[in-house]
Order: C-alpha cells, then structure tokens, then sequence
C-alpha cells in the first residue's frame, strides 16, 4: 500500500468517526424508535410481574407494582382460584399446556405441509417446461393481492361440509398445500442455482425426483429454514381462522384462549396481569425462534428478493 493509498483511507476512517448534525439526528431517530418498539413489551413485562388489585394504585409506575409470581402461577395452573382473587384476578384459568400443544400442532403441521409442497412447486415454476407454465405463476403472485379474510368464508363452508369443524385438520387443511408468497420465495432462489449442476445430473442419469430431493434440497438448506419459520410465526400468531373452526378445548390454540381469558373478567375488569403473564409466554416460543434465526431470515430474504 502506498502512502497516498494509506492517507486516503485514513482520511476515510476520520470521516467516519466525525461527528456531525446529520449523524447525530439519525441516531436519536433510531433511538426514539427503538424505544417506542421495545416500550410495549417492557410494560407487558411490568404488567405480567404486577398484581391487578394493585396496577390502579401507581398506573404510571415503570416498574412492576407489588411484585407477585401469581399471574404466571395462574396461567400455568400452579395457582389457586383464592389466591388469584386475593390479587384481583377473576378466578379463571388457562388451560395453558393443552392449547400449547394445540398450538405446536396447527403450526406444526401447517408449516411442513407448506414447505414440502412449496418447495416441490417452486422447483416446477423455477426449472421445468411446461405449457402455460408463466400464466399459473402469475395467477399465483395475483393471489397475493386477495385479503385472507376474503377466503375465509369460502374455506369454512367447504370445512363444514366436510365435516371437520372443531378438529385439527379442519384448522390446518386450507393452509397446508401452499401459500403464493412460499412459492415466490422459494423460486427466486431456486433461479439463481446454477443449472450445471443439474446438467451433470441428468448426464449421470438421474431424473427430475432424484435431482430435486438429493440436490435441490440439500443446496436450500438456508432458504427452506427461512421460509419454516416465517410460516412457523405466522401460523402461531393467527387468530381469526382457529376462532372460526375450533371453539372446543381439544382444538383452541393460546392466541383464541388469551381472547376468551380476557373475556372472563372481574366485576367488568380484566385480570391484566394474567393476561400479561400468558402473552407473555405465548410469545416465548416466536421470540425464540426469531432471535435464535434473525440473521439468517434477513439475508435468505435479501438474496431472493435480489434475483
């Protein structure tokens, strides 16, 4: 490296490390921002640790008011009806692990389902030949400006009439083929795989079936782990369709148990605490697995969307 080449980067690094008002003001944007995000959760937190009779004493206290483990208690059924009045909840109770394991097994199921038979349709779109093969793409991407709210009512008729209201399959059957956003993901990066590959595949003999399960596959480990859990999240987070289908206890996930939970109130007031207290560990799991995959869903969703 030259001196003019060492000045010149020097001269760079002094750029970046000066202070100036326009760096100032982004990073008290970013800093408000961050703060308005994160606040809501920090005070679900402080709710969760409160006891309800107490929260009207000191509403605006930042910190939990008369510090109690009895919200967490009730949810997770390791509490008393009288302890739960005695700190102004309503009496009621979570059956916290059963709707657990129903929500494991709607998002479960749901998320396998789209990743197998996504996977296998984006190939198609992606590498085979196939008459009217652009058409049905582009009828799958026009189906991502229809609402879901606008086949809800198209997919409740067909599961009553088949008789599957109140099940599990009857909750994970309209989503578990496959989704136009699941396969558009999974094309894009499908295109950028270099066709070689198969090419030399194909010259050893092997079809389409063996090329897309011992090649394709193996090559989108990091985009197929993306798509499952941005499926995972979002089924777990769904509401409107698990209300529709399932009111019974075999079949209620914990988003439907937190709505009837609440509902279930104290003289007209909800039991905020316990509310808290099971939002809060109905979003342990997502939180999880979104901080644990953070990186990799942001630049699996970066390269597909840049080919």
């Amino acid at each position: 490296m030259t001196t003019i080449e060492a000045a010149a980067r020097a001269d760079v690094e002094a750029r970046k490390r000066r202070i100036t008002p326009g760096r100032i003001g982004a990073w008290a944007v970013m800093i408000v921002l961050l703060i308005v995000t994160i606040f809501p959760f920090l005070w679900m937190i402080r709710t969760a640790f409160s006891t309800t009779r107490s929260l009207p004493s000191e509403p605006n206290s930042l910190l939990p008011v008369d510090f109690t483990w009895g919200a967490f208690e009730r949810v997770l059924g390791l509490g008393t009806a009288e302890q739960a009045i005695a700190e102004g909840g309503s009496g009621a109770s979570v059956n916290f692990w059963l709707y657990l394991r129903n929500s494991f097994i709607y998002a479960g199921a749901v998320t396998l389902g789209q990743v197998f038979f996504c996977s296998m349709a984006a190939y198609a779109f992606a590498r085979l030949r196939w008459p009217g093969r652009n058409l049905v793409f582009g009828v799958f991407l026009g189906a991502l400006l229809v609402p879901p709210i606008f086949t809800s009512l198209p997919n409740f008729i067909l599961i009553k009439n088949l008789g599957l209201l109140n099940t599990l399959p009857g909750m994970v059957l309209p989503a578990f083929l496959m989704t136009p956003f699941a396969i558009f993901f999974l094309r894009q990066f499908f295109l950028g795989i270099n066709r070689e590959i198969e090419e030399a595949a194909m010259i050893d003999g092997a079809g389409p079936w063996r090329i897309f399960f011992r090649i394709i596959l193996p090559i989108s480990t990091a985009p197929i782990t993306t798509l499952a859990i941005l499926t995972f999240i979002a089924t777990w987070n769904d509401y409107f369709w698990p209300l529709l289908v399932g009111n019974t206890d075999q079949t209620k996930v914990l988003t439907v148990a937190l709505g009837v939970f609440r509902s279930q109130t104290p003289a007209g007031s909800p039991d905020w605490a316990g509310l808290m207290a099971a939002t809060l560990l109905t979003a342990l799991p997502v939180l999880i697995l979104f901080f644990a995959f953070a990186r990799k869903i942001i630049d699996s969703i970066g390269y597909s969307g840049s080919k």
